[in-house]
Order: C-alpha cells, then sequence, then structure tokens
C-alpha cells in the first residue's frame, strides 16, 4: 500500500518539484499548486527516508519564493495597506511558477509558517535544505514578512481559504515555523515575535477561531507541529472525535458549505491525519481503527479522493488528493 500511495504521489509531481495539488489533467484547478499542499506531500517522501524527494521538493519551494522576492519584500518595506493581493500567494502554475490570481481566499498565514517549520525542522535534524546564501535570504524574508503582517492576530483565510479571521491552525504553524527557523545558523528571528504568536494561540486554544470550536484544521497544531500542551492536544481530539468524525471521513466543521449535499462532505485525510497522531501517543487500538478507516476511504485504485459526499459512497473529482495520499503513507509507515 506504502508503494502503491508513493506511485501516485509521483504522478502528481512536476519536473520543477512543485505537486499539483491533484491529478494535472483535473477541470477543477487542481492541477495547479498550493504552498501548503506541496509541503504535506513531502512528509510521504520524508518518512520512506528518500531524501533526495525531499531536498528537491523544498528547493523548488525556495525557487518559488525567490522568484517572486520583490513581492515579499514590498511587503516588507510597506505592509499597508494589507489588501489581500499583496499577501504571498497560495497558489500557483506548477510548471511556470507563476501566481494564480484570482478574487479568492489567498491569504493564507500557516502556508509560509509551514515552509519554515520543515525546512527548520529538516536542516536541524542533519538534512541540509539550504544551499547557500539566496537561500537563506529568502527564508529570513519569510520570517520577515510575518513580523511586517503581524501574524499573531491578522484575519487570514486559514487553511480552508475561507472567512477571514484570526486563525488558531495559521498563528500555530507561525509560531511552529519561527521557533525552527530560530535554531538555523544564519537566520535571526526575535523572541518577541515568537511569544506574541504564543500568547494569542493560548488565547484561542481550544478553539479554532471566534466563529470555529471544532475544526479538522487544529489537528495540525498536534502533527505535524507539536505546539500544543498534552491537555489541550486531548481536548482538540475529543471535540473532532465527537463533533466531525463519519463513516468515510472527517467534516472540517459544523455546517461547512463545501461540496455540501444536504450534510458535510467527508474530507478522507482526516482518517490518517488521526492515525498518525494516535501512533505517535502509542495508542495502538485507535491507531489500528484509523488505518483501517483510512483504507475503507480508498477508492479501487488506492487513491486518496479529497472528499466524499455527505452519508454516500461517492467521492469528489479531486482524485487522488496528494495531500491525503502523502498522509496515508506516514499513517502506514
Amino acid at each position: 500500500m506504502i508503494t502503491k500511495s508513493l506511485q501516485i504521489l509521483e504522478e502528481l509531481q512536476h519536473p520543477t518539484g512543485l505537486f499539483s495539488a491533484s491529478r494535472k489533467d483535473i477541470k477543477t484547478g487542481y492541477n495547479l499548486c498550493w504552498i501548503r499542499d506541496t509541503v504535506y506531500a513531502s512528509l510521504g517522501f520524508e518518512a520512506v527516508k528518500n531524501t533526495a524527494a525531499v531536498k528537491k521538493i523544498y528547493h523548488a519551494l525556495l525557487d518559488l519564493f525567490l522568484k517572486h522576492e520583490n513581492k515579499i519584500g514590498w511587503m516588507i518595506s510597506q505592509p499597508h495597506p494589507k489588501v489581500p493581493f499583496r499577501y504571498i500567494h497560495a497558489r500557483y502554475d506548477p510548471v511556470e511558477m507563476c501566481e494564480v490570481w484570482e478574487e479568492w481566499g489567498n491569504k493564507q498565514n500557516d502556508a509560509i509558517g509551514a515552509v519554515l517549520f520543515k525546512i527548520g525542522e529538516l536542516e536541524n535534524k542533519g538534512m541540509k535544505i539550504i544551499r547557500g546564501s539566496n537561500d537563506l535570504r529568502i527564508l529570513q524574508k519569510l520570517v520577515n514578512y510575518l513580523e511586517a503582517i503581524h501574524y499573531w492576530h491578522d484575519k487570514d483565510n486559514g487553511m480552508w481559504e475561507e472567512k477571514e479571521e484570526v486563525h488558531a491552525s495559521s498563528v500555530g504553524a507561525c509560531v511552529a515555523g519561527l521557533r525552527a527557523i530560530a535554531k538555523v545558523d544564519g537566520s535571526s528571528v526575535p523572541q518577541q515575535l515568537i511569544e506574541n504568536g504564543e500568547k494569542v494561540l493560548q488565547q484561542l486554544l481550544p478553539k479554532e477561531s471566534e466563529t470555529k470550536e471544532a475544526d479538522l484544521a487544529l489537528l495540525s497544531l498536534i502533527y505535524p507541529y507539536n505546539i500544543v500542551s498534552p491537555q489541550q492536544r486531548k481536548i482538540i481530539l475529543k471535540s473532532i472525535e465527537d463533533k466531525l468524525v463519519r463513516s468515510k471521513g472527517v467534516i472540517r466543521y459544523l455546517g461547512d458549505k463545501y461540496y455540501n449535499n444536504g450534510s458535510e462532505a467527508e474530507w478522507t485525510f482526516g482518517f490518517p491525519w488521526l492515525a498518525i497522531i494516535y501512533k505517535q501517543l502509542n495508542n495502538p487500538e485507535k491507531y489500528a481503527y484509523f488505518t483501517r478507516k483510512t483504507l475503507e476511504a480508498m477508492n479501487e485504485k488506492g487513491e486518496m479522493p479529497e472528499l466524499y459526499y455527505g452519508n454516500t459512497d461517492k467521492h469528489n473529482e479531486n482524485t487522488p488528493l496528494a495531500w491525503g495520499q502523502s498522509l496515508c503513507i506516514v499513517a502506514m509507515g
């Protein structure tokens, strides 16, 4: 199953190193590359210790930011007005590495935190991602960018690209990213910048935002970021399992309108995500349960769809979803 999932994931990668979110020929827009999805796609290759593949992915992301360095610098030097088009965009053409712009929920601060977190973590583990001064310079600019937008109380669109609010999953990703990159030689991260985020995160948790209590995005604060206390982790897991787990997946939050057929869509990657967490918590019973649910959520080709329509066995066209396929590899590895 791991071999099959790796094969599926590799088919979604472009020569640049970036990933389409789903099939390269799909018409829904998921042929494009999201920063966050590419970071999560890397986790599968890391799990099977494919160092070359991991490096290729992060070098591609660094090249992407370097291509748009002037725009990042513009926000740093003149952070107001904070209108959406001035933010680092969440989505790109995976071949040309150019922004795909439209009026859409592109303010996604967690994506920047995710990149800083993984590059910092990999560097600290001894996997040399940073190639030289250009990479170090752009990583520092990402730190300065988060400072310029005041990430700790910046209302972004969050992981689900929806209502602008202060999201715990976004603030937490940035805190984790800043903590990790601060340990890399040559970087400069003011301690106050981290503490600002930590303070707001503690005020938000265990909720995701002012309007969302139980939310699938909160799992990111447990894995990969590991940024919540044991008590917070317990509350988050209980809330998600009690309120959001369904037969074919995990709904993102109560009342979710995306692909809603009368009830909320069931996102398959919630199952391997929970399996990973329970594996790390050394809970074999729940790990086995969510691994089994993961296998049941796959289609006949071994693909992880983005979601199933609520209370049905019919999945949507965004299949396979790179992010979900990668989490399967981590869960089963």
